[in-house]
């Protein structure tokens, strides 16, 4: 059988790594003094496995919550005798000057921090450490790395942890004294989001054999010094930058310059001039500009204009174009500069321009959104350094898949959970991206998706709703996640979706079409589970939550889905818990309970619901002294004449008399209503029921009934017992035949034969019981029509 799309196992190394994080003081290391973690003395573990161990660790703390952070994790690495680091990725504002400062006598080959706020100064002296073996830095959207905290001096004590109150650094306190001397084996640097105050000459003026400089959302106060790097620049980003004729001029001069000097190869391949939209940038592309662009980087194969407003024609008229295919062939191109590439470039970014829209592209790969393709590629490219051009590409990608159909689901799928995972914090990446999941994941693409890959999707899901409480953002991950098989697909998260949903519906006044949605799955949830996880999922308020659900909905003498789907998850998780069923009586259940009787009287699926909930209270002995009320039995017995739901109410409430009488007659304390009197009635009711009615009922044991079979306290309670199972088999006879010769009710209906207390009609019934469950041994194919037609709940 094939494998179905993101089934590809982890790695030995990716499982062996994040079990030695989640289990450190069990694998790697001990709990040191003052509760600090050490590392064992007998571990030495090189670069390979150490740039694993920190990445993946990062990894987990942004994208699961099951996952504890260490406080003092990156001291573990602060002695290269032992431990070797040489590539590292840190983002976020977890990341603190401390950390980097314990790592600080590693020789550090590549080191990126993206977004990490909470770093100041204090991190630019940790950086000069690296100096003399980095040759790879990224220090994008590090807003405050530049700023000294409270206008401490860059030289502070090393050992220094009393200023590990981790607030921003101060604006007024700019660090004027850092530069990149000594540095001088660095060849990439991206310094994305340097702040205006920063003269970025002055900053970069000492590295002379960069190779690859990104200066995104850079202020730039003169172009001059780009020759620096005229002999070595191969990748140059000004991403936002203000771009005027005389910048792009002296990019494309110095590369020229370099050929005309050296008369060697040119090696200059990527250039990023883009910005994220036509609305914001003075600057004009014109078909001058993009001509002498392509004409003297000979060697591009990398080139993004995105969000440039093209101010003349640069493409080729409809009726002049190549005829036949999309091709990628520069001279039949449909952009007039594009005409004179010596070869196809490998990526051309689009995104945001008319000419996106173009009939043939010389390009491999394009970023636009003139089709899915090109809207992949956008979110592929933008997702880690440009969020704002990500979101709007998701945006176009959920509108691919709600109107149109996703042809590439697995790619579409692992870039939107990419986009998630990166922008955690990012609320329009969320909004956006959960909105795609939904779509994604509905039953169109399902057989598509492995198991590995929604459970992904779940986690990522789960992640939005633990960060934002906003309407928007819930309504998306609980509506996608009514896209996944409850309660099997979200097993393997079962108590961390429970205390989300239960979070989401803490508020008295909720949004009402995310309440819906949370209750409904919530009742999913507890609906054919073990008892185990009723049992935990009652201990975190989830019968306090629903009854006050059904408070309000009392209040505002409102009966909608809402109500009924509390009343049906009541029902659900006290199906076999005792303790469930405990906390529904302390919390003023039962009051609900007649209100909603009295409130609507003709709403039959409700009454169905909360007769339900009760026959699950009334098969607890210990709890049935507090239904036995002349209040509670005479409403119980009022429902026996129910029509309400076909049988449904009148069924469920002879079920809770029939528990109610097993206990004998020396419980029934009460003068009215009669004992023989609520019997009689009980008798009445079962005579009346057509025993081939199907049913809104799913039993999962039948235990309950089972043990009002053998005894002669009560006879109606037997009878009741022997005709519900009667009932069963014969509708359902391929799901319930084998469930009662497994709990051994064969055997208990023979005695009930055996007892003279048994009613004739009871005895005539438990004979046609057996006889059903025989002829199904004999044969198990024999079907029913009805049999399939079983909706309801009991657990």
């Amino acid at each position: 059988m094939a494998a179905k799309a993101g089934d590809n196992p982890d790695s030995l190394m990716t499982l062996a790594t994040v079990f030695c994080l989640r289990n450190l003081r069990k694998t790697m290391c001990y709990q040191g003094f003052r509760n600090k973690l050490c590392l064992r003395s007998d571990i030495f573990l090189p670069s390979e496995i150490c740039d694993k161990l920190v990445n993946t660790y990062m990894e987990l703390v942004h994208t699961d919550s099951n996952f504890e952070p260490e406080e003092s994790f990156f001291q573990l690495f602060s002695d290269p005798r032992s431990t070797r680091l040489t590539r590292v990725q840190l983002r976020e504002d977890f990341v603190r000057d401390r950390d980097l400062e314990a790592i600080r006598k590693q020789d550090l080959i590549e080191l990126h921090l993206t977004y990490c706020n909470s770093l100041s100064s204090r991190s630019l002296k940790t950086l000069t450490c690296f100096r003399e073996t980095l040759v790879s830095l990224c220090l994008f959207g590090c807003n405050h790395i530049f700023y000294r905290k409270g206008g401490a001096p860059l030289a502070c004590n090393e050992d220094t942890e009393d200023d590990e109150e981790e607030s921003p650094a101060s604006r007024q306190a700019l660090e004027m004294d850092f530069n990149f001397q000594g540095f001088n084996r660095l060849r990439l640097l991206n310094l994305g989001g340097l702040p205006d105050e920063m003269d970025a000459e002055t900053l970069l003026k000492p590295l002379k054999s960069l190779t690859s400089l990104d200066l995104s959302n850079v202020q730039l106060l003169g172009t001059a010094f780009f020759t620096q790097w005229k002999d070595r620049l191969a990748s140059l980003v000004l991403y936002n930058v203000d771009l005027s004729e005389e910048l792009v001029s002296t990019v494309v001069e110095l590369i020229n310059l370099r050929k005309l000097i050296h008369k060697s190869h040119c090696f200059f391949r990527h250039l990023d001039i883009s910005r994220e939209s036509r609305r914001t940038s003075k600057f004009k592309m014109t078909r001058k500009i993009l001509t002498a662009i392509v004409q003297r980087l000979i060697n591009l194969v990398s080139l993004d204009i995105s969000g440039h407003v093209m101010l003349d024609n640069c493409t080729v008229p409809h009726f002049e174009e190549a005829m036949g295919r999309p091709s990628t062939e520069p001279c039949k191109s449909s952009i007039y500069p594009f005409q004179e590439l010596k070869r196809p470039l490998q990526f051309l970014g689009l995104y945001d321009t008319t000419l996106c829209n173009v009939t043939h592209i010389p390009a491999y790969k394009v970023t636009g959104s003139k089709n899915e393709d090109q809207v992949l590629n956008a979110i592929e490219a933008y997702t880690e350094f440009r969020p704002e051009l990500a979101h709007r590409a998701i945006n176009q990608l959920f509108d691919i898949a709600r109107i149109q159909h996703c042809s590439q689901l697995l790619r579409a799928l692992q870039l939107v959970i990419a986009a998630l995972k990166c922008h955690k914090y990012d609320k329009s990446i969320q909004v956006t991206g959960s909105a795609a999941l939904f779509y994604l994941t509905n039953t169109e693409y399902r057989s598509d998706q492995s198991v590995r890959l929604r459970r992904e999707v779940i986690q990522v899901v789960l992640n939005g709703m633990e960060q934002y409480q906003e309407v928007t953002v819930q309504r998306n991950c609980c509506l996608t996640l009514c896209n996944f098989s409850i309660p099997e697909e979200l097993e393997f998260q079962y108590s961390r979706v429970n205390q989300l949903l239960l979070k989401i519906l803490e508020p008295a006044r909720q949004d009402e079409s995310i309440q819906r949605i949370a209750v409904h799955l919530c009742n999913a949830l507890v609906c054919q589970v073990d008892n185990h996880h009723k049992e935990a999922v009652g201990k975190m308020g989830f019968v306090k939550t629903m009854l006050n659900l059904i408070q309000k909905k009392l209040q505002d003498r409102m009966c909608d889905q809402v109500m009924e789907f509390s009343w049906s998850a009541l029902w659900n998780i006290t199906d076999e818990t005792p303790d469930n069923c405990q906390m529904f009586l302390n919390c003023r259940g039962m009051s609900l309970f007649l209100e909603c009787l009295q409130e609507f009287p003709d709403k039959q699926e409700l009454h169905r619901n909360m007769l339900g909930l009760l026959g699950n209270v009334a098969e607890v002995k210990a709890l049935r002294p507090q239904l036995l009320t002349p209040q509670f039995i005479t409403v119980f017995s009022n429902l026996l004449d129910s029509k309400a739901d076909g049988i449904e109410v009148s069924y469920n409430a002879c079920g809770v008399l029939s528990h109610i009488m097993f206990d004998g007659p020396e419980v029934w304390s009460m003068e009215e209503p009669r004992r023989d009197t609520v019997m009689d009635k009980m008798w009445d009711a079962i005579q009346s029921w057509d025993v081939s009615s199907r049913r809104n009922i799913n039993y999962r044991s039948f235990e309950p009934i089972l043990r009002l079979l053998p005894q002669s306290i009560s006879p109606v309670s037997q009878h009741w017992a022997t005709w519900a199972l009667y009932n069963l088999v014969s509708v359902y006879p391929s799901k319930y035949c084998p469930l009662l010769i497994k709990e051994g009710g064969i055997s208990l209906l023979e005695k009930v034969l055996e007892l003279e207390s048994s009613q004739p009609e009871t005895k005539d019934m438990a004979r046609k019981v057996m006889e059903q469950c025989e002829n199904f041994k004999e044969d198990p194919m024999e079907t029913n029509h009805g049999q399939e037609v079983n909706y309801g709940q009991r657990g």
